[in-house]
């Protein structure tokens, strides 16, 4: 492995650490969906992850759209509900123009990101400022554009700080779709639970990233 790109069998070791990382994870995203949904999305997303940490131990995957793929299979099937499908399409959509790459690094990143967020648009319609994941996903997407002459370390942590701020920016939303809408403006002040997910996942990529 270098900082400037992961093959495929390191790349799953990311999302081994990912996946690992976002169940260590689980009571910080249940906190923040008590806030303004049901309380379960930590759960949720915990147990999608250990689905997702089974198939990644047992499976092999000849390029990064195979293991996009069957990451997002595997949490649309186990996560259920709105999460399910959200982070789903998240994973598959990333994985629609990588069928034929078999190395990530900056640009390899900026098309995931790129089609994960144009599929979640087309899936759930939200836009900017609906106080959703596409809060975090279109910024962070839109930054990828311009970092993909760097290294994977350098881009992403680039894309982390467009990321977190989108998450921070939440806080000042009203939520416009899903369950926190009914809250109206008592969903104020709180970030949006789906956001600080993909926040996460991001941040836990750069973190496995910058391991020696």
């Amino acid at each position: 492995m270098t900082k400037d790109q992961l093959t495929i069998k390191d790349t799953v070791e990311m999302f081994l650490f990912v996946a690992k990382r976002v169940i260590d994870s689980k009571d910080i995203l249940t906190e923040a969906d008590k806030k303004i949904g049901d309380g379960d999305h930590g759960v949720n997303m915990a147990r999608g992850f250990q689905t997702v940490i089974k198939i990644l131990e047992e499976d092999s995957f000849p390029t990064l759209g195979d293991l996009l793929n069957s990451i997002g299979m595997s949490l649309l099937t186990s996560v259920g509900g709105a999460a399910g499908a959200i982070f789903g399409t998240f994973f598959r959509g990333g994985a629609k123009n990588l069928m034929e790459e078999s190395v990530f690094n900056a640009q390899t990143l900026s098309i995931m990101l790129i089609d994960a967020l144009e599929a979640i648009q087309q899936r759930g319609k939200a836009k900017k400022g609906d106080k959703t994941m596409v809060d975090v996903l279109e910024p962070a997407a839109l930054k990828s554009k311009e970092t993909r002459s760097l290294s994977l370390k350098d881009a992403l942590s680039l894309i982390v700080k467009e990321a977190e701020e989108g998450v921070e920016k939440t806080k000042e939303m009203v939520a416009t779709v899903g369950k926190a809408k009914t809250l109206g403006e008592r969903s104020l002040g709180y970030s949006d639970p789906g956001a600080i997910t993909t926040s996460l996942i991001l941040r836990y990529m750069l973190e496995y990233v910058k391991l020696e």
